[in-house]
Order: C-alpha cells, then sequence, then structure tokens
C-alpha cells in the first residue's frame, strides 16, 4: 500500500505561494479531478478519515482512503485548523510555512526517515495550506502518556543525531529558534501556564522549583541566547514520543511545524526530560549516548562537556514548553489530564535530578 518514493523525499511536491492558485483548505473543498492532477494518477474516489481527539491541534489531520490506479490506498492530507485561535498561533510563529519549507527545501537532505510528500500549497498572505504525504500506517505511532522502552528510546536517539549530523552548523535558510515570537511567546505562555500545573498538580512540584514562577519568565532571552551559540543545527523543536513513528529498528518523525535552527540538545533535552519515564531516563546516559551517535554521524569537533552544559540550559528552557501544555490542555478530559500530568512530572524531576533550576540563580 506504500509509495515506491524514497524515504524524506520532496522531488514530486509542488508549491504554489499565491491567492490566485487555487487549492482546498479543508476536507470539504477536495476533488477526485484535484487529487487527479497534485498525485499523478487518476483517483477516481476519496473517502475522507478524521482522526481522533489530540491528533492535529494546530493543523487537521486526515487519512484520505483512494479509489486508483497506480498509486497508494491511503495518503495523508494536513490542512489548516478549523479553529481561529489555533491558526492565530500558528500565523504567529509561521508554523504552515515552516512546515511547507521543510518538505520543500529539508526533507532530502537529510538520512532521518520523515513521510515522503506528494504535494504541497501554500498561501502565506491568508495563512492557508495543504499537504498531501505518505500514510505511514503500518508503523506503530509513540505515546507520551504510557512512553517507551530503552530500545525505543535509543532508536529516537540516534534519529535525532542523524538530523543534527546531516545539518551540522547548517547553511539552510530557516528561523533560529531564538526570535522574539518565541521569546515573548514562551514568557507569556510561562505566565499562564505556571499558575494552572501549581494548582493542578501541586505534588509534582519540587522544592529546588518552588520559587521559579518569576525567575523563569526573566532569563528566558539568556537561555535561548546559549542555546543558539554556535554550533547549531536543524532542530525539529517538538521530539516527543506523540510524534515519533517506530518501524523495523527505525523511526520517522512527524509534524516539522516548528522546524528551526538550535542547540541539538533542545530535541534530546525536551524527548528525554518529558517523554521518558523515570526508570528509562536513569536507566542509560543519555547524553553520552547521544554524543557518540553524534560523532559516528560526522561531527568530530564537539566536546562532551559542552554538550552535557547544554542539555542543562535546553532542559531548563524547556520547563516553557512543560508549563504551557500541561497549563493549556483540556484537564477535564482524560487523556488530556493523563498527558499534563506525565510530560509535566517527567519535566519536574528531570529537572530536580539535573540541579537545572540552581542555573535560574
Amino acid at each position: 500500500t506504500w509509495s515506491d518514493q524514497p524515504s524524506g523525499s520532496a522531488k514530486n511536491t509542488q508549491s504554489s505561494t499565491g491567492a490566485d492558485m487555487a487549492f482546498p483548505t479543508s476536507p470539504d473543498e477536495l476533488t477526485t479531478e484535484w487529487l487527479t492532477e497534485v498525485l499523478g494518477y487518476n483517483v477516481s474516489h476519496f473517502q475522507v478519515e478524521a482522526f481522533g481527539e489530540g491528533a492535529g491541534i494546530i493543523g487537521m489531520v486526515t487519512r484520505l482512503h483512494l479509489d486508483s490506479v497506480g498509486g497508494p490506498k491511503s495518503v495523508i492530507a494536513k490542512f489548516p485548523s478549523p479553529a481561529e485561535e489555533n491558526r492565530a498561533v500558528a500565523a504567529t510563529y509561521d508554523m504552515y510555512g515552516r512546515e511547507i519549507s521543510f518538505y520543500r527545501d529539508i526533507a532530502d537532505r537529510i538520512s532521518l526517515r520523515v513521510p515522503a510528500c506528494y504535494h504541497t500549497d501554500h498561501d502565506p498572505e491568508t495563512n492557508t495550506f495543504v499537504i498531501l504525504m505518505e500514510d505511514l500506517q503500518d508503523w506503530t505511532i509513540g505515546d507520551q502518556v504510557a512512553g517507551c522502552s530503552e530500545e525505543e528510546a535509543m532508536q529516537v536517539i540516534d534519529g535525532i543525531a542523524r538530523l543534527h549530523g546531516d545539518t551540522w552548523r547548517t547553511d539552510i535558510d530557516i528561523v533560529s529558534h531564538n526570535n522574539p515570537s518565541q521569546r515573548d511567546g514562551m514568557i507569556g505562555g510561562f505566565g499562564v501556564g505556571w499558575p494552572v500545573v501549581q494548582a493542578e498538580f501541586p505534588d509534582l512540584i519540587p522544592e529546588s522549583a518552588a520559587n521559579i514562577g518569576d525567575r523563569v519568565p526573566a532569563n528566558v532571552g539568556k537561555l535561548l541566547n546559549r542555546m543558539t551559540e554556535d554550533p547549531v543545527c536543524i532542530s525539529h523543536a517538538d521530539v516527543r514520543l506523540d510524534n515519533v513513528f517506530f518501524g523495523d529498528g527505525e523511526i520517522a518523525l512527524v509534524d516539522w511545524q516548528s522546524v528551526c535552527t538550535s542547540a541539538p540538545e533542545q530535541d534530546l533535552a525536551y524527548f528525554v526530560t518529558q517523554s521518558l519515564s523515570d526508570d528509562v531516563r536513569n536507566a542509560r546516559d543519555w547524553v553520552l549516548l547521544y554524543h557518540e551517535a553524534l560523532i559516528s554521524n560526522g561531527v568530530n569537533d564537539y566536546p562532551l562537556d559542552q554538550c552535557r552544559e547544554r542539555y542543562r540550559v535546553s532542559a531548563l528552557y524547556l520547563v516553557c514548553y512543560a508549563a504551557i501544555i500541561a497549563g493549556t490542555l483540556d484537564l477535564g478530559n482524560e487523556r488530556g489530564r493523563a498527558l499534563g500530568r506525565t510530560l509535566f512530572g517527567n519535566a519536574m524531576r528531570s529537572l530536580d535530578e539535573l540541579n537545572a533550576f540552581e542555573l535560574l540563580k
């Protein structure tokens, strides 16, 4: 059922960037004629399958079941979120434009497995887009609440090390994670989320984090500056288990709406401190294993001590992610509360073990 297009290839991608180029911006606007034209094979009929709750918050993700000749039985179609407030967030951070840029300019320059991209359209003026990509239906998607095994964690570590090694000191034109919108968003978002997690999850907050409410926002800019000093590379910037697909001994990463340049340790710290359960996180020296994988992927001028120091800085900065996500999820929903408690608890325990809150002094 899968396309023979090479993994991560975007060579067949088409893109339009003007309002005069009409393209569907929701599943309701899809037609067999448009699908036939952009996919390059005859599509006589299709069915739209909506994903369950929690899939595609910033964008709408659907599966198209196709009756066609010469193509796969299904593809993934991604559109703007139907929620106005979510589209506003996407516009602030150019999240739709970033994902289009990834598939257009970066996907075929990296060895990390990503879904093959069949077609893109994007209009930055109206903040609309559509992406048609490979359906990884035969793969197993990760679950941030359930966690993963040591073996699966190592697959993720190896995967992101390949991404970072392939793009070390990159010349790819993509936004830095250290930008005014990101800084202001983290400061404002932490200010909103921290009181919520204090009220909802007080048992998860260690003594070392008791007084960080004012100190984290005051230090976001400094932490970002340290994270984006040379060397930087391409960062997925959202490496959590819900965005990881596991195949036969390898992973694929999806949801590239936050792609940027940053410290390689940003992806590492986000995954290790917020997606791994305590027993898996403490089972191995993941920073050392990551550094070894980075070296094996061609990076030979990066000391382990520097990697450890930037990991600690990145982990502290990412407490903003934990507070914002856990503080804005629908905590009345069973999955939302479980996810909030899991990622926030993982982050608090990780930062306490790293003595990372000492950096705020």
